[in-house]
């Protein structure tokens, strides 16, 4: 593999980042201009389930995997705590579609889908990739980060949001 190869935490960190600057642009909209409001929010609401699906797709399972070559039973509590953080995001989400964006209700579901994904990147970004740089090859974190990259772009206008029960998740992956 070359030094260029794609690496499946790089570009889970990359998504996080963009999910900060989305956030944040919001922040800066006139709280008067609900078009803008509503466009930035469709995307980034739309980016933050896909971005989950993906996780729940390509790379939670590895990391359940990692954990079980470990022998070590943090990656599963890791995993569970993702998933609920992921149902919050999403609860925040749906709590949004039910305000006129721009209103009080509406941003206070923003804020609720912000701080739960604030919760999930911290804690991801110091444990699981931390986890999976250590001990995963950059071949196999290369080719994770090719399919979840494809499966990103294939739903890049989104995907059905969905709850996932946090313990039968780890169950059926593990």
């Amino acid at each position: 593999m070359s030094s260029s190869a794609v690496d499946i935490t790089e570009v889970i960190l990359s998504d996080h980042h963009e999910q900060r600057r989305m956030f944040a642009m919001l922040d800066e909209v006139d709280a008067e201009d609900t078009g803008t409001l509503s466009k930035l929010w469709a995307r980034l609401a739309a980016m933050l389930e896909v971005h989950a699906a993906a996780e729940e797709l390509f790379f939670y399972p590895e990391l359940l995997k990692l954990g079980q070559r470990l022998h070590d039973g943090a990656e599963a509590e890791e995993t569970e705590d993702a998933i609920g953080d992921h149902n919050d995001i999403r609860n925040g989400i749906k709590d949004a579609a039910a305000h006129t964006v721009g209103s009080e209700g509406w941003w206070a579901a923003v804020t609720k889908a912000r701080e739960a994904n604030d919760e999930h990147m911290g804690e991801e970004e110091h444990e699981g990739l931390a986890d999976f740089r250590r001990h995963v090859d950059l071949d196999h974190r290369h080719h994770l980060a090719v399919v979840f990259a494809a499966y990103q772009a294939e739903h890049v206008n989104g995907v059905p949001i969905q709850d996932k029960d946090p313990e039968q998740y780890v169950a059926e992956n593990s």
